[in-house]
């Protein structure tokens, strides 16, 4: 079984890799809708509609590509890379919303910013 380290991950919005990631988060559900009828005797359910969400956090650079490219409101097409993007890594990929940004700022530390989304649509699983 293979494990890989944090590092090896990266984000593209559309072909553009979004520059200066720290962290992200990506998120698949899906809801489920109760199916039991009179005289069973525990509940049954059926699989309802598929959703995915997720955050990325950045070094904010106003030079970016990427990074100009995620303001809310804004409709993308994501790409996410766990293991990173060479031949045989698996990523997914779906068109999402930019639901959120927001640019933190302390006098001792870094511009950061915090970059959330919505999607919009199947997320898909495959490999480079």
């Amino acid at each position: 079984m293979a494990t890989h380290t944090g590092s090896e991950g990266t984000i593209k919005i559309g072909s553009d890799t979004l520059g200066e990631l720290r962290s992200f988060s990506l998120e698949s559900t899906a809801e489920t809708i109760e199916d039991t009828s009179m005289g069973d005797s525990a509940r049954t359910y059926k699989v309802g509609l598929t959703a995915f969400s997720g955050t990325a956090s950045v070094f904010f650079d106003e030079t970016d590509t990427a990074q100009g490219n995620v303001d809310a409101g804004t409709e993308i097409t994501l790409n996410v890379y766990p293991e990173g993007d060479t031949a045989g890594d698996t990523y997914y990929s779906g068109s999402a919303i930019v639901v959120g940004r927001t640019i933190n700022s302390s006098f001792d530390g870094m511009v950061e910013m915090e970059i959330s989304f919505t999607g919009s649509g199947a997320l898909t699983e495959t490999t480079v």
